[in-house]
């Protein structure tokens, strides 16, 4: 295991080898970090990235050709070492591919490489999935960064707010206490696209957010400034903080797939949001994260 870093005028980040997780996103000049640090109590994870499973499959497993695979929550890229590919004075890439130990839970060759750009105070994270196998290959890749709640010293998480841009009224679903999308959808009034936050909206879980809803989240400080602001072009996202205790950090998740329903009962080719690749087939996609200056 390894670590890396980038450093610009306005940002420094690191990057750990295991899982090429993002671990800090730090501030130059004023030392803050927006990124949460990982504390075992809360959740001992910064910023993994979810593959090839985003959520959880119903009954912990999947069919595939008629067989059936066990696999955990968010598949299995984010506990595994990753190599260095490319490193230059902004960039950075680092590559996963298919093992014995993959194909025995994931039958398909593959390559995941995941990069990370600096530019001012924005930092492009970008996936890039290789089906190198001669068959098509079904996945779902995803974001988890969780960013410190509140940021600001002498301040309380239920002073923050979230914004959605664009949105005035959202729908959502929950999830069941197995981690599966509930059938029903939920409504989430938004005052201008802003709601303060509420920890008894996660009182199940994560929310998520379906069907292109909102293309850029931010947490904002108590007078409704943005000090982090999401970017993407997902389909899905998802918001969470842990239901449990008073965790300081929220998460924003941009997802290329989602959990099982809690009423599916197909094929891995069939789950919802899924995505496939054709023999020799790349799929690409990035985020970004502003960190505003506070």
């Amino acid at each position: 295991m390894s670590t890396y870093q980038l450093k610009n005028e306005e940002l420094e980040i690191t990057i750990n080898s295991h899982g090429a997780e993002l671990t800090c996103l730090r501030d130059v000049k004023s030392g803050n970090n927006y990124l949460w640090d990982a504390k075992p109590e809360y959740w001992a994870r910064y910023s993994p990235v979810l593959f090839p499973l985003v959520g959880g499959l119903r009954g912990k497993e999947y069919t595939y050709q008629g067989a059936k695979y066990k696999m955990s929550q968010h598949g299995f890229a984010r506990d595994m070492e990753f190599s260095l590919k490319e490193q230059t004075d902004d960039t950075i890439w680092f590559v996963l591919h298919n093992t014995e130990e993959t194909m025995a839970v994931y039958p398909f060759p593959f390559a995941l490489e995941i990069g990370y750009q600096l530019s001012g105070r924005a930092l492009r994270v970008m996936w890039k999935v290789h089906n190198t196998g001669q068959t098509n290959m079904y996945f779902s890749i995803g974001a988890h960064p969780a960013f410190r709640c509140p940021i600001m010293p002498q301040t309380k998480r239920e002073e923050y707010y979230i914004q959605f841009e664009g949105a005035d009224e959202l729908t959502y679903r929950l999830l069941t206490k197995d981690g599966l999308a509930q059938k029903t959808t939920n409504s989430l009034q938004t005052a201008g696209g802003i709601i303060p936050f509420d920890k008894q909206l996660f009182s199940n879980d994560a929310l998520v957010f379906e069907h292109d809803q909102a293309q850029s989240v931010s947490l904002l400080t108590k007078e409704k400034v943005p000090y982090i602001t999401v970017r993407f072009d997902a389909p899905v996202f998802g918001v969470w903080t842990p239901t449990c205790g008073d965790a300081p950090f929220i998460c924003i998740e941009p997802w290329y797939g989602r959990c099982d329903a809690e009423d599916f009962s197909g094929e891995l080719q069939d789950r919802e949001w899924g995505n496939h690749l054709s023999e020799g087939e790349t799929f690409e996609a990035s985020y970004e994260i502003e960190a505003h200056k506070i």
